[in-house]
């Protein structure tokens, strides 16, 4: 299967989990293209993903999109996480920014979601993953990517706190990727 995704991060965290199955990265496969994510919804996103990689290649395909959720701003960032600030934007700017707007809430309760989807050119399945935290007031932690040093779990600790083995055991994409694998192992 092809993992439609040029991140780094999220190729390790798939192939960590998907040990059983042979996965091929954007770059293992000469696929230079940054498919626009345009749906507004994780699932839309990660379809139309898997979809436009399918059809370069003709092979399996796994797509995900995921993000972070404010409760209190109804959602926000959501499937605009990664592009709020624009594509340029650094995580760094785009944690800071998160932080501003959540500093005058009185609720920093917030949610990750992500949709991990298959497609084979006929069957599509989808894994879906989310988690409960609140939003730091600062970011902290030095593992991970993304808004992970600013997502504050149960325990305490950012996802950038976490060891990716720990992370890897409660992350949104992981439980979506456990999903997702369940009902490929069961096809």
């Amino acid at each position: 299967m092809i993992i439609a995704t040029n991140n780094k991060g999220k190729i390790k965290e798939i192939k960590e989990i998907f040990k059983d199955y042979e996965l091929y990265s954007l770059k293992d496969k000469g696929i230079d293209v940054d498919v626009q994510e345009d749906q507004d919804t994780f699932y839309g996103n990660a379809l139309k993903k898997a979809k436009e990689i399918y059809e370069l290649t003709k092979e399996p395909v796994i797509a995900d999109d995921s993000g972070l959720c404010v409760l209190e701003l109804d959602g926000w960032p959501g499937v605009l996480t990664h592009r709020f600030l624009g594509e340029e934007a650094s995580d760094e700017e785009r944690n800071k920014a998160i932080i501003e707007k959540v500093n005058s809430l009185s609720n920093r309760k917030a949610k990750v979601v992500c949709n991990m989807v298959y497609y084979d050119g006929t069957e599509t399945l989808v894994g879906v993953g989310e988690i409960n935290g609140n939003i730091t007031k600062e970011m902290r932690g030095e593992n991970g990517f993304g808004f992970d040093s600013i997502f504050e779990l149960a325990n305490g600790k950012t996802l950038a706190e976490l060891s990716p083995i720990e992370k890897n055991q409660v992350s949104a994409r992981y439980l979506a990727l456990v999903d997702l694998k369940k009902q490929l192992d069961n096809k």
